[in-house]
């Protein structure tokens, strides 16, 4: 029960990773506030683990700082903090242009920013927390398609990095994970809705991992879990890949 008498608050908690790591944690003795755009989707999942659910638009400023507020209220604190709500929109970046930038970055990057500015100042003025980020492979090697959401995670990543150096002094830990291709409604919707084209970047994907399969969500939302538990206490500014050796660096 490495959460006991934790709270936490997860963006994204609906579906995929985010309700992976909501179940998680409050399988290790959180109480979970479940945020997302889907609040149908976030109710479902908070009643599933007893914690609460509530809507949240990590683009829009306002929606971020009144979710967070209500979060408040019902826990009365947050300690651990995982920013997983993400989005992604394929195109080759020629035939991109600025209205799929302004989504993209800013669910998946100013989203971050956003939900963190909101909940950091708790953490440090309570002497500690934890935040985890859900960045990504593509942050790292870029995916092709996604030029956007790879430039997105790779600034996720320099972020987390930053908030350990600036929070270090208040016991406020930032750590990443960045996962591969998950099977996540993110990944499969996006091979659905391409087809063919989809289904063989989704099978390129698979195929430059070590382990050559895709990972589950669950497997992120350990690894995650570990990041925001006292095991990780001595960790902090690093980005845990999560991806069957996509990567090794």
């Amino acid at each position: 029960m490495r959460q006991l008498g934790r709270s936490a608050f997860v963006t994204g908690g609906a579906s995929g990773i985010g309700a992976a790591t909501a179940r998680r944690l409050a399988a290790e003795g959180a109480r979970v506030a479940v945020a997302d755009q889907d609040e149908a989707g976030a109710r479902t999942v908070a009643a599933e683990i007893d914690g609460i659910a509530l809507h949240v638009d990590v683009a829009v400023g306002a929606s971020v700082r009144a979710c967070v507020a209500l979060a408040l209220e019902e826990l009365g604190r947050i300690d651990v903090l995982v920013n997983n709500a993400g989005t992604d929109r394929f195109a080759f970046f020629v035939d991109t242009d600025e209205d799929l930038w302004d989504h993209v970055l800013g669910v998946n990057l100013r989203g971050v920013l956003a939900v963190t500015h909101a909940v950091l100042p708790g953490m440090q003025a309570q002497g500690g927390g934890a935040i985890v980020n859900v960045a990504s492979e593509a942050g790292r090697v870029g995916s092709q398609g996604s030029a956007t959401y790879s430039a997105a995670k790779a600034g996720v990543i320099g972020f987390t990095k930053a908030i350990a150096r600036e929070s270090a002094r208040y016991r406020v830990r930032s750590n990443a994970v960045a996962p591969g291709p998950i099977e996540t409604p993110l990944l499969n919707g996006f091979a659905e809705r391409h087809g063919e084209l989809g289904r063989r970047l989704k099978q390129g994907m698979v195929d430059a991992t070590a382990m050559g399969r895709s990972g589950a969500p669950e497997e992120v939302a350990a690894a995650i879990a570990y990041l925001a538990s006292d095991d990780a206490s001595y960790v902090t500014g690093q980005t845990l890949n999560v991806s069957g050796g996509l990567s090794m660096w």
